[in-house]
């Protein structure tokens, strides 16, 4: 089909889809092929293009006083037919095409406007592009094509593949499907798509579940075997990248092995062919979604369309025929009929038959997609044309800012141009090229509504707009969204469910990473999102929750005056401070008495002040440990030791002394052992205490500590000692002073019982000894604050001790038996009743 022009473009478009090759006998000379399975879809393309030129000619403003032509040629969906057709348009020299009886052949045109193949247009343009020759597609999408140094005049008005692959991605994700099937035709097209859809889809967290090729030759094994793949998989949803000629086969076996319960997602190429659009396959693919072209509106098509006639185009013109077949389709007769088919009961054409008078495709230009890319394609190479023609001399871009004529036009100048076109469509669409000759990316995404009668609306549900701001490139009105499942809601497609806050996702050995188990996170660590990779560690204070999905401020442990061990022991404590102020009370009431003066009353006394200090010194252990606590407590509670000790162990002394006086010559050690001295040594011992104390504190001072090796969900706040040779000094120092003081009482318990307390010096340092040798071992292993509440009783129970053992029986007298409360009673000169 061509018209004739100054300039001429050539065009490529699939108006039948099968070819039919001659019988090769090698006997005779074989017959040209011819093609058959008209499609109304590319003879509309092929109208499109035309009408755009002649819109182009009646436009003042763009190619003023040139006319286009154009040569129009059908591929037949066969890469052989589609290499020939462009041969034939580069080089003008085919004797078939000529354009009139006195030329020789057709000038060769300036721009191809096709191949809608991604195979064919490879294959073209690899040929093109030796000579710069021009060519704009208004369907090849595969990414492959972007390649400039292999394609370096390819053009196109429809998306890469690489752009719908990403919106494709959009959508499953927007969608919640990461758990897909794969199914691709064996060709360019559908290989380069597939092999950018695993990658993209990998990226984005999703999983290929399985993956199929096409056959070329439709095998029913092969068929059978795909669709026995899709029946047994998990995944719920299917992917295909391919057009209806590849895919057909495989949707009627869909239908024979009753296929249900499928979600398909569609290609461009196939994603608004209404070939699949009966009852039969509805129950099967309705509520398809699909990636489309952006569709646009070209005001006049329509009745350019309506007003085709058979002998509109010369006799001697192909297209002719291709009009007549056309015609023949729509009104299901015969423009020459053959013998016999009248008869037949076939209908006869006239040629008069008005389009408006029936339903066709061909008048239908609500859904201009495909023909919208040719407009688009036809535009770009008029507009590149006309900026070249435009050029002013001496400032033109080639080599001596020379500019082209139109006697001398060349395709590689066309090029130069075609690659800076910028101009508005009517429908107010950009169109420009970038870098890699690629068109800007705009989808409508499509859904195949099944209405109650039985037919099919295909509906925009949504747009993907690449040059939107990052985040806003889908929009998707989910509620429009036609579901053809019971529950009229988009099914669940992924190989396992998303692990919640607390689990951590474990990969299943041998299997792709949708494929996981979900696993609890250990304690301590946490994760607060869905699917999350790994656990975190809480922060040394914090702690996980039982569901794992937060840190929580760990719990806090010491010994506390709020709970009952503490408030048990802080009431010991002040019961035994109490007890020491009513002893010591009547010690001062009855000082002048026997007893308290025989019992040395002012060491008495200092001994009852250090046992209260014992007593209170208990109360530091308590509480939340500070660094004054933990510095002051265990210094008051060796100083404080160390005194009462020194008391008994000086008492135990004075009562040797005494002892010696009563013998002949024994003055002398009482002498030598008065009140002054029993002071100094009570003092001196106490002062090494202190020293002790003091380089302990100096050295490594005891501080406080948080504590997390007894618990993991409890922080226990304890006082570490800081230097162990420290504290163990402060201790043996005041089990040496026991020791020695148990040693002489137990060496005086022989003397009288009247004379002396020998014998309760005894029994005190025997309890004060089996205490802190107990000590040792139970505070060694008592974790946390029971290692305070050990040390508590300890100094608590020896302190009871002394205190019962040395004045229980001076207050039993005092109180309870006055009798012997006197000189005589105690010197032995008296009976006493028992």
């Amino acid at each position: 089909m061509y018209q004739k022009g100054d300039v001429i473009l050539g065009g490529l478009f699939e108006v039948h889809y099968f070819t039919v090759f001659p019988e090769l006998s090698f006997t005779s000379e074989p017959q040209q092929l011819y093609c058959e399975g008209f499609t109304s879809c590319g003879f509309q393309q092929a109208q499109t293009m035309a009408f755009a030129v002649d819109e182009i000619n009646r436009n003042p403003d763009l190619l003023p006083n040139i006319k286009l032509g154009y040569q129009l040629y059908d591929d037949c969906q066969k890469l052989g037919v589609s290499l020939r057709a462009a041969m034939s348009l580069a080089s003008g020299t085919e004797k078939e095409f000529l354009l009139d009886e006195t030329c020789s052949g057709s000038p060769p045109v300036l721009g191809i406007v096709g191949d809608p193949g991604s195979t064919n247009s490879i294959a073209i343009s690899s040929v093109l592009g030796l000579f710069r020759v021009p060519m704009v597609s208004h369907y090849a999408t595969c990414s492959c094509l972007s390649d400039r140094s292999k394609y370096p005049s390819f053009f196109r008005t429809i998306p890469s593949d690489a752009f719908q692959v990403r919106a494709m991605i959009q959508i499953l994700h927007r969608l919640g499907w990461t758990w897909v099937g794969l199914v691709f035709s064996d060709d360019d097209y559908g290989v380069y798509a597939a092999r950018s859809f695993h990658s993209s889809l990998a990226k984005s967290g999703g999983c290929v579940a399985y993956s199929q090729v096409l056959p070329k030759d439709n095998r029913p094994t092969e068929l059978q075997r795909i669709v026995g793949e899709i029946k047994s998989s998990t995944a719920r949803v299917v992917v295909v990248f391919s057009n209806e000629a590849y895919l057909l086969p495989l949707v009627d076996e869909v239908v024979v092995q009753n296929v249900k319960g499928l979600q398909w997602i569609a290609s461009e190429a196939w994603s608004t062919s209404s070939v699949f659009h009966t009852p039969r396959l509805m129950p099967y693919l309705g509520g398809t979604l699909g990636i489309a072209i952006r569709r646009g509106e070209i005001p006049g098509l329509k009745d350019y369309l309506l007003s085709i006639r058979p002998d509109d185009q010369p006799a001697n013109n192909p297209g002719n025929n291709m009009v007549r077949q056309f015609w023949e389709a729509v009104f299901g007769c015969r423009l020459e009929p053959p013998a016999g088919w009248v008869e037949a009961g076939g209908d006869v054409c006239t040629g008069q038959e008005d389009l408006r008078d029936v339903e066709t495709d061909c008048g239908d230009v609500s859904q201009l997609r495909p023909e919208y890319n040719v407009y688009k394609a036809v535009y770009a190479l008029a507009h590149a044309l006309h900026d070249l023609l435009q050029c002013v001399p001496g400032r033109g871009p080639f080599s001596g800012h020379r500019c082209a004529s139109l006697q001398r036009l060349e395709p590689w100048q066309v090029v130069h141009y075609l690659e800076r076109v910028n101009f508005t469509t009517g429908f107010g669409d950009r169109v420009s090229f970038d870098d890699n000759g690629d068109a800007l990316a705009i989808y409508d995404i499509m859904n195949w509504v099944w209405l109650q009668d039985g037919s099919v609306q295909v509906e925009t549900v949504g747009v993907i707009d690449e040059s939107a701001p990052a985040g806003q490139e889908l929009t998707l009105d989910e509620d429009r969204i036609f579901w053809n499942f019971e529950s009229k809601k988009p099914p669940r497609s992924v190989c396992s469910e998303s692990c919640p806050p607390g689990t951590r996702v474990a990969r299943k050995k041998g299997e792709p990473v949708c494929c996981f188990d979900c696993i609890s996170c250990a304690e301590g660590e946490v994760s607060n999102t869905t699917d999350s990779a790994e656990c975190l560690r809480c922060p040394e204070d914090f702690w996980s929750s039982p569901e794992r999905d937060l840190c929580i401020p760990k719990g806090v442990e010491f010994l506390s005056y709020q709970e009952s061990l503490g408030i048990s022991l802080m009431t010991a404590s002040l019961l035994g401070a109490l007890i020491c102020a009513v002893v010591l009370g009547i010690f001062t009431r009855y000082r002048n008495t026997p007893v308290v003066k025989a019992n040395n009353s002012e060491l008495s006394f200092l001994l009852l002040l250090s046992l209260k200090l014992c007593f209170l010194c208990s109360l530091l252990f308590i509480g939340r440990p500070r660094l004054w606590t933990c510095q002051l407590r265990h210094a008051a509670f060796g100083i404080s030791f160390v005194l009462c000790v020194s008391c008994i162990l000086v008492k135990t002394m004075v009562v040797l002394a005494v002892f010696r006086t009563s013998k002949p010559g024994g003055n002398a050690s009482l002498k030598w052992f008065g009140a002054g001295q029993q002071r100094g040594t009570v003092l001196v011992l106490t002062s090494f205490q202190a020293a002790i104390c003091t380089a302990w504190l100096v050295s490594a001072s005891p501080t406080p500590h948080k504590n997390t090796r007894y618990h993991n969900d409890k922080i226990v706040y304890e006082c570490v000692v800081g230097s162990v040779a420290g504290f163990g000094a402060l201790l043996g120092y005041i089990g040496f002073l026991a020791f020695l003081s148990f040693l002489l009482a137990f060496l005086a318990r022989n003397l009288p019982d009247n004379f002396n307390e020998a014998k309760f010096i005894t029994f005190s340092m025997l309890i004060f000894c089996a205490v802190w040798i107990s000590f040792v071992p139970a505070y060694v292993s008592s974790p946390g604050m029971y290692a305070d509440a050990v040390e508590i009783f300890a100094i608590l129970a020896s302190s009871f001790g002394l205190l019962v053992a040395l004045f229980g029986p001076k207050c039993y007298i005092i109180l309870l038996r006055p009798e012997r409360n006197t000189k005589k009673a105690l010197m032995g000169r008296a009976t006493t009743k028992t």
